[in-house]
């Protein structure tokens, strides 16, 4: 009797597994393939795209995420802003911030700090170029997002700092937004206290203006 009974729990267990085999075919048919994974935006910044005191979620990365979801584009933007970083401290950290697995696009937003410390602008270039270059042996698609310097640094370096951006533009035939904070700079409504870093209805402002172009950017046009 308890053999028979050991013989019948095995053979129960086995039809068991038997139905669970059958399960898991209906559920991966032969040939079906698993969904692929959203591409990837990475956001090389500083403190205006980290999200400098304020809501990790309410930082440019995220709500441009949200933004881009919001149009029905599967897309995965991945924060790497640093505050206080300057296109020197941009260029040192690329590599680590494209990874074993480039991002498929990338938006460079770097420089405001170097015209706030009053940097020289042709080191900047020379930094950028360099981040340039980086991103397109890697095969990201890029997107350059320009800066305007401070107007307390004089109209010489103010000139000299805002032909850098075109200039990298072109050379490395990529899209450029002229100024990453078009719309906010110097508006009380949209800046924290310090009157230099977006508050979350400045992030979405500026999320708002630089959609079309990173629409255009993921779109490959």
């Amino acid at each position: 009797m308890a053999r028979e009974s050991q013989g019948y729990g095995r053979t129960r267990r086995a039809f068991n597994v038997f139905l669970a085999g059958i399960a898991l075919v209906a559920a991966f048919p032969v040939g079906a393939q698993t969904p692929s994974p959203a591409p990837r935006l990475l956001v090389l910044g500083d403190s205006l795209s980290a999200g400098y005191n304020i809501q990790a979620r309410e930082a440019f990365p995220q709500r441009l995420e949200a933004a881009l979801r919001a149009q029905g584009v599967s897309i995965q933007v991945i924060n790497a802003g640093v505050s206080g970083d300057t296109s020197a401290g941009g260029l040192t950290r690329v590599d680590w911030a494209l990874g074993q697995r480039p991002p498929e696009f990338a938006i460079v937003a770097l420089g405001a700090n170097d015209g706030l410390r009053g940097l020289d602008p042709e080191a900047m270039e020379r930094n950028l170029d360099r981040i340039l270059t980086r991103m397109k042996e890697k095969g990201v698609k890029t997107l350059l997002a320009g800066m305007l310097a401070p107007p307390n640094m004089g109209s010489d370096y103010r000139d000299r700092y805002a032909a850098v951006f075109p200039r990298l533009a072109a050379k490395h035939n990529v899209p450029l937004y002229p100024f990453f904070l078009e719309g906010i700079a110097a508006k009380s409504e949209f800046n924290l206290s310090d009157g230099i870093h977006p508050n979350p209805q400045g992030v979405d402002v500026m999320v708002a203006n630089i959609l079309p172009a990173v629409r255009k950017l993921l779109a490959g046009s």
